[in-house]
């Protein structure tokens, strides 16, 4: 369930008028199907994502995530190092601060992403992707009509990851449990661990990591690429995105 604390804020600023049904559970976060108020949203239908309280979350693997982050405070430093509860706290706000910034540049960059409306230190509104009836599907579940189709989607997901990059991101843990599909279209979600490329010194590794898990999908359904290559072209590409002019950008399938 989710805590009224967290919903405060969005009816308090006439942004939802009401829960609908819960859409997904994860380790981080749950998201919830809320009514919007068009006149402050824009929208009809928005979600809701919310954070799970510090028990609940996984921090394990969040120092490589971190990696060329630079925090002034050192008692910060050292609370997060030592993964202290006021660090457990400190990188609960990091995670959702990190998700709404990359949602923002992502969707000003005009990447497939839901559009970000507001936000509080454990909760992000954004736009929602699907109907009344249905929620758009994850790429893990979503019905396959043929290899055409499936090699429309790889094609997608490869152009979001390279102008994912070209924005100076990485989403560092893409998968078909984090890409929705809605008549046709590709979005991608869950964006708390991204990283940006120009800092943080495992960002090649995990833009590779990305790339294999979407051509493993591609495989299984008849449609194969090259992963390595492919990751590899990206990176060349993005390091020499300024001598290279950008109407002559792209992936070379």
């Amino acid at each position: 369930m989710t805590d009224v604390n967290q919903l405060e804020h969005f009816f308090d600023e006439g942004l939802i008028e009401g829960v609908l049904r819960p859409i997904k559970s994860g380790k981080e976060a749950s998201v919830h199907l809320c009514r919007a108020n068009p006149r402050t949203t824009g929208e009809q239908l928005v979600a809701l994502k919310t954070y799970h309280p510090l028990d609940r979350r996984d921090f394990r693997d969040e120092s490589m995530y971190r990696d060329g982050e630079w925090i002034k405070e050192r008692r910060v430093r050292v609370a997060l190092e030592k993964k202290t509860r006021f660090g457990r706290e400190v990188q609960g706000m990091i995670w959702v601060d990190r998700e709404w910034e990359t949602l923002r540049a992502l969707w000003a960059g005009g990447a497939r992403v839901p559009r970000p409306i507001e936000r509080t230190g454990d909760a992000i509104l954004m736009s929602y992707v699907g109907d009344d009836a249905l929620a758009a599907p994850q790429l893990r579940s979503y019905k396959v009509e043929d290899a055409q189709e499936a090699e429309a989607l790889v094609e997608q997901v490869l152009r979001e990851i390279e102008r994912m990059l070209f924005l100076d991101i990485v989403h560092a843990d893409l998968s078909p449990y984090n890409l929705l599909i809605w008549q046709g279209l590709v979005t991608v979600i869950d964006l708390p661990q991204a990283v940006d490329p120009r800092k943080n010194r495992h960002a090649r590794a995990f833009l590779e990591r990305d790339v294999e898990r979407i051509c493993e999908w591609g495989s299984a359904h008849e449609v194969h690429r090259p992963a390595g290559r492919l990751a590899a072209d990206l990176w060349t590409g993005w390091e020499l995105a300024d001598l290279v002019p950008e109407e002559l950008r792209g992936l070379q399938m």
